[in-house]
């Protein structure tokens, strides 16, 4: 019952942060300024405002094993890039932290997913 808690606790935190990209698409100007602050150009911002909320979706539906394997593994070098950019960018610690927390519960989501969706042979807490 832990297992099955921590999977989708941590999933569903996960998918909420990533359904929340979709506003990379509105345009807003705290969005363009953020991505032309880090010196990323503003297609990455349409790229990550697509692919960020259907890696979401991946991640609840049921079955799509592979799909997910994907998604986990797209998610992970997201977050860890965006560490790594706030970081040298010199921002404040709670700006981010956030991506750290964010990988962190995607390895809780990965490790506890069950037997269902997983690729066989992926590795899982026993």
């Amino acid at each position: 019952m832990v297992r099955k808690i921590a999977y989708w606790g941590s999933t569903a935190i996960a998918a909420a942060s990533l359904l929340m990209a979709a506003t990379y698409l509105t345009g807003s100007e705290q969005v363009v300024t953020g991505f032309a602050k880090a010196g990323y150009p503003q297609h990455l911002r349409i790229v990550l405002g697509i692919v960020k909320p259907i890696a979401g979706i991946v991640l609840l539906l049921p079955g799509l094993a592979l799909l997910k394997e994907w998604a986990y593994a797209g998610v992970t070098f997201a977050w860890v890039m965006a560490f790594i950019s706030a970081y040298t960018m010199g921002e404040k610690p709670q700006v981010w932290i956030l991506p750290i927390v964010l990988l962190v519960l995607g390895a809780v989501s990965y490790l506890t997913r069950p037997p269902s969706r997983r690729v066989n042979g992926s590795p899982s807490i026993v």
